[in-house]
Formats: structure tokens, sequence, C-alpha cells
């Protein structure tokens, strides 16, 4: 409601409903970015991007900087550019690099891009030189890529391997409902997703804007309940705003020279 009063309030003083809209928009992204920072960032976007650049231009110069290499491929993996991910830590791989981060990360690029024995086996790979990594980031992504392609029991067995490590994922129990849906198991499914939920519901401020988009999807009901009512009330408001007494420009003395200065009779006492 206090959003919809400054919006009535931005339309009123600008005369414009669109215009109101986005500075109440720009407002509310600045003042976002000075409490809850729950909206992402153009500026980390801004700074992967340039990171990216400037170590692309790295490549081009040393083909053989590993680092680099591996850097930007887990850029590209973020940006889910699989297949160039593959492109750049290939080479590595093929170099002797094969510490845990480069198998878990070109297997993730290997199943991104289509390829699934191949990441199937970096994965495991991975898992033999650390079962833990990254507190079960393997079976995550294993129950990603399975559910994508078909695979739900492998899914299955993944995430719940993966949610026995990290009981508060709301990634992993939402990929877990999916799967279920898919078994036809729905009531098992809707319970992943109200688990999903709470999990949100309880966690810290800095993992709840980790996690709000993952929580939406398991309440898919709330951000579009929250778009309906605020579409409601900005239509109930341009068409107020149609209605609002407006003022004359001429001010309130306006009706005593309507005529112009050419029209007036200068006739008189004076005149000849």
């Amino acid at each position: 409601m206090t959003k919809w009063f400054m919006w009535m309030g931005l339309t009123m003083l600008t005369g414009s409903p669109l215009l109101s809209l986005v500075l109440l928009a720009v407002l509310m992204f600045a003042a976002d970015r000075f409490t809850l920072q729950l909206f992402p960032s153009p500026v980390r976007a801004f700074k992967r991007w340039q990171r990216a650049g400037e170590l692309a231009g790295t490549i081009l110069t040393n083909t053989h900087d590993r680092r680099a290499r591996a850097e930007l491929a887990d850029l590209r993996v973020g940006q889910k550019r699989y297949q160039e991910a593959v492109d750049l830590l290939r080479p590595n791989l093929d170099a002797g690099d094969d510490d845990v981060d480069t198998l878990y990360l070109l297997g993730v690029a290997y199943l991104g891009a289509g390829d699934a024995p191949r990441g199937e086996l970096l994965l495991t790979e991975a898992e033999r030189l650390d079962a833990d990594y990254r507190q079960g980031a393997i079976d995550l992504e294993r129950g990603r890529f399975r559910l994508q392609r078909g695979d739900f029991k492998g899914a299955r067995e993944a995430l719940e391997r993966f949610l026995q490590v990290r009981q508060g994922s709301v990634e992993g129990r939402v990929l877990l409902s999916r799967v279920l849906d898919k078994q036809g198991l729905d009531i098992e499914a809707k319970d992943a997703r109200d688990a999903a939920w709470r999990e949100y519901s309880v966690a810290p401020r800095f993992q709840k804007r980790r996690d709000r988009w993952w929580a939406y999807r398991a309440r898919p009901s709330r951000p579009l309940t929250y778009a309906a009512v605020a579409l409601l009330f900005m239509g109930l408001g341009a068409y107020l705003t149609r209605y609002l007494p407006t003022h004359d420009a001429a001010g309130p003395y306006g009706a005593y020279y309507d005529e112009p200065y050419a029209a007036d009779d200068m006739g008189g006492d004076d005149a000849e």
C-alpha cells in the first residue's frame, strides 16, 4: 500500500502514470541498494562482464595461462555458456590439472553442453578426491542435469543424498519436488515445496537474498498474486487520476483576463 500511495503521489506531481512507475522503480532500487539488497546488483554483473573481458585478453596473449582459463571457465558456467567452458578447461586437464576443482567444473560444463557420459565420469572422479566437495555440490549438479535429461530415478537419488548433507537448501528441495512431480508423486512433491518455503522463511537475510528465486518457484502463486494486486492498484490509480481536479494555468483570476489585450476596449475618458 505504501508503494501504491507513493506511485499515486508521483502521478499527481508528474501527470504521467508511466513516468511515475519508472521513477518509483528507480527509487525502490536505490533504497534496496542501501538496505536489504534483495535485487541483483548491476555493478556486480558489470564487474563480472569486465573481468571476463580481461581474462579473455590474457588468454589471447598467453594461451597457456591455465589459471586464467579456469577462472574464465567458471564465469562461463555461471553464464550457462557451457561449451565455451569446456573449450577453455579441456587444455588444462590435458596439461595435467586433475585437481578436484578442475574435475568438478569441467564435469558441470560437459553436462551443460550435453555430453552426459563425460560429465558424470568427471564428477565421479571429483567425488573420489573429495566426497564432501562444497557440501554436496557434486550431487546437486548431478540431480539438476539428470532431471533435465529425464533420468528421474538418478536425479532423485542424487538430490536426496545432497539434502542429507545440506538440509536447509531451498534449491535442492525445489529440484526434488520437480523430480517427484515427474514421477507422479504429487503429495510428496507438495511436501517438498512446503519444506522449501519453510526453510526460506526461517533463513537469515543473506541466505534469503541468495534463495529468493528458488523460494518463489516453491510458491509461484506468491509473486503472481503480488503482481496482480500491484497491477490492479496501478490501473485503479490511473483511472482515478483522470478525474482529479485540475487548476487553470491562468490562476484564480484567469476568468477576468480571458480576452487578449488586443481585443480590450481602449476607449474611455481619455480616448479621442
